[in-house]
């Protein structure tokens, strides 16, 4: 085995190498135990056991960022420690293999092929691409809903001022009774001129997750591209991006699949990539190679071999296990304050359309000051949302497969108390 060889095996040790948990030893392997249910707090506290938690307050605001077990910091860690010492060789030989090689294992978990997703940096910067690269003509119309996350909509504005596209924006139903009165509000904004419809997956400020799939078959019925907003989705809800049959989906690695902060995905339908003007100037790649849109230059790799690790663990848990228990959580505190006169919940009451994430306010209390005394009277720590356009005046609460029951008691206890 020559140098170059050697090492490049080297670097892939994290590409694949992952073993099971010994904290959940018991629940895998050959020991035949039954699949443990939402509510089994002994299967449930073993993966707490492989999280470092600051004891200082409880922490429910990980949809921003979901911190790592132990185990993917310390891979993170020797990857680091393995780019360093190699320094640019690294950089110049195997990087690209290995990225190559963890966009393999994206695509695998999201059910397409490996040529039509790249590794970015975050959601921002995935459906930018897409905003800012499409050939856009004057008197272009875009579809979006109010709810949607700031910067992409920032991005909308500027396309909106420099190539004169025309912006339709809707308001999601908050809390529809079924998916076609979704459907309807975004149908309703179509015009013959309409060239993409942007529409998050999971809405971040409520949870609300929309029907995705009839939104497409809605939108192309009419010869419009849907571009997806799937920042909370990914390793949080069970889904494949060919069966939801959206043009482009973008999402971030750094909160559900636990990834050190810096990477995201960004699927284009093999179809389009030819369509879209880079970012970041490429040259020399053919026009359907998804790999001409990747050009970001000199960033960290470490963060990019860790997607590996991060994916073991999520294959470890089991994806239907996670969503389960998350979803459990969310109605375990929800059910218990959403019918409290002095509450008002921002996500939908039907099950199937949350699942962590929900935002909660208190009738006369802005919600800078509810997320204020949540923090310095009951040391909870959650995330103030004051969207007026989007009419929601709450805190978002975002527990994690970490998050006990015991925990949401305490905020069930706070939000019983806290009044106006």
């Amino acid at each position: 085995m020559d140098k170059r060889t050697f090492i490049k095996n080297a670097s892939l040790l994290g590409l694949g190498s992952f073993t099971a948990l010994p904290a959940l030893a018991h629940f895998a392997g050959t020991d035949p135990q039954p699949e443990p249910p939402a509510a089994t707090d002994d299967y449930w506290q073993s993966v707490r056991n492989t999280y470092n938690l600051k004891p200082d307050y409880i922490n429910l605001e990980n949809g921003y960022y979901c911190i790592q077990p132990r185990h993917i910091l310390d891979a993170y860690k020797r990857h680091i420690d393995e780019v360093n010492l190699q320094g640019a060789y690294y950089m110049r030989t195997v990087q690209f293999d290995n990225k190559k090689k963890a966009a393999e294992r994206l695509a695998a978990i999201v059910g397409c092929t490996a040529d039509e997703v790249i590794i970015t940096r975050n959601t921002t910067e995935s459906l930018d691409m897409i905003i800012a690269g499409l050939d856009w003509k004057p008197g272009d119309e875009a579809v979006m809903a109010h709810q949607d996350y700031g910067a992409m909509l920032d991005m909308f504005k500027q396309v909106s001022r420099r190539h004169g596209v025309i912006n339709r924006l809707i308001s999601v139903p908050p809390d529809p009774q079924t998916d076609e009165e979704v459907v309807a509000a975004y149908e309703a904004a179509i015009t013959p001129r309409t060239r993409l419809l942007m529409v998050c997956h999971m809405i971040n400020i409520t949870g609300h997750i929309l029907p995705i799939r009839k939104i497409c078959d809605m939108a192309h019925s009419k010869g419009v591209q849907v571009m997806v907003d799937g920042a909370h989705a990914l390793a949080h809800i069970q889904f494949s991006i060919p069966d939801l049959r959206c043009d482009y989906y973008g999402c971030s690695l750094h909160k559900w699949l636990s990834v050190p902060i810096g990477a995201g995905m960004l699927y284009v339908r093999k179809e389009h990539i030819g369509k879209i003007w880079p970012v970041f100037a490429e040259e020399g790649r053919a026009a359907d190679d998804i790999l001409r849109l990747n050009h970001t230059g000199t960033h960290p790799p470490a963060t990019d071999l860790t997607i590996a690790d991060a994916i073991a663990n999520y294959e470890e848990i089991g994806a239907a296990r996670k969503e389960e228990r998350l979803r459990y959580l969310q109605h375990y505190w929800t059910s218990r304050v959403r019918r409290l006169p002095h509450i008002v919940m921002y996500s939908p009451s039907q099950p199937q359309r949350t699942c962590a994430i929900a935002n909660v306010g208190v009738r006369g209390m802005k919600p800078a000051a509810l997320a204020k005394v949540l923090l310095d009277k009951y040391r909870i720590y959650t995330v103030a949302i004051d969207n007026e356009v989007a009419g929601v005046h709450g805190v978002r609460i975002t527990p994690n497969v970490y998050t006990t029951t015991a925990e949401l008691d305490e905020l069930v206890r706070a939000l019983t108390q806290i009044k106006g």
